[in-house]
Order: C-alpha cells, then structure tokens, then sequence
C-alpha cells in the first residue's frame, strides 16, 4: 500500500489540473498562434509559466486504484500488476485466467 500522503497528493494534483485545465488551453492557443504579435505571445508563456506547475497534466502519475501503487500500471484496467493478478486468480476480471502448464 502506498503512503496516503502521496495518494492525496496525485489526487489534488488532478483536481488543479481539471480546475485550470481551459485557462491553460487558452494560453497555449495564443502561445502557437503565429499571426499574434510577438509580445503578447510571449506574455501569454509567462502568464503560463507563473501558473501552479501541479496544475500541468503531466505532473499526474498513474496510480493503481486500490493499493495506490506507481509502478507496473495498467492503464487499461487501472491496477498495477499484483492486484491484476490477484484478482485475474479469483476470477474478477472477465476473460482473464490465470495459466498453468
């Protein structure tokens, strides 16, 4: 299980991050927009640069949904390799067995 600190953390993180998520849009339409003038092109990338940096999408980490875990991440099913196979072995994702041989 991972800590509830780190957790807490991630789950703020995508909170900021929906929160400015069309403030941000904006200001990286004007930033592309080559007609624009250049100054407020540039005043745009620091209007942008002086936003929160959780607010970034790529400051997110996958995480497993039940133990929290950062590694080894399906995205598919939202768990990390232990609990897959966990569950796969008690039969609760469908279409999923467990091999042997």
């Amino acid at each position: 299980m991972a800590k509830t600190s780190s957790i807490e953390k991630n789950n703020r993180r995508r909170r900021m991050t929906a929160q400015f998520k069309t403030k941000r849009a904006e200001l990286k339409d004007v930033i592309r927009d080559k007609s624009k003038p250049m100054d407020e092109r540039f005043e745009a990338q620091i209007k942008l640069a002086k936003m929160p940096r959780n607010s970034s999408k790529t400051r997110i980490r996958n995480r497993c949904e039940l133990t929290g875990r950062p590694r080894a991440f399906y995205r598919k099913l939202k768990l990390c390799r232990n609990q897959l196979r966990e569950l796969a072995s008690q039969g609760m994702v469908p279409g999923m067995t467990k091999s042997s041989w």
